[in-house]
């Protein structure tokens, strides 16, 4: 689960464009229900003063238009320069 995933939306013009760090799971202990944590490897507005994203697990495994909403990375080489992109972000 924990590792970096891209988003449907990502285009290979940017590494980093809607490319995503997942740091794991929450439990809400109210609903009993699961979330994914999650932070983004670029520049992000939207999150303004937040440091990460939480969705639903379910809906973070669905599929939208046909395709996977987030697809885990897997290739050694791009991994590597997303390790050092997150390096330099939140480091």
């Amino acid at each position: 689960m924990k590792g970096f995933y891209y988003h449907y939306k990502h285009t290979d013009e940017d590494m980093a464009n809607y490319a995503y760090e997942v740091l794991g799971i929450s439990l809400d202990t109210e609903e009993g229900t699961e979330s994914v944590i999650y932070r983004p490897l670029y520049e992000d507005s939207y999150l303004d003063s937040r440091d990460f994203y939480a969705r639903p697990k379910e809906m973070f495994f669905e599929k939208v238009e046909d395709t996977q909403r987030f697809t885990q990375i897997t290739d050694p080489a791009v991994l590597e320069e997303l390790i050092k992109i997150r390096d330099a972000k939140y480091s």
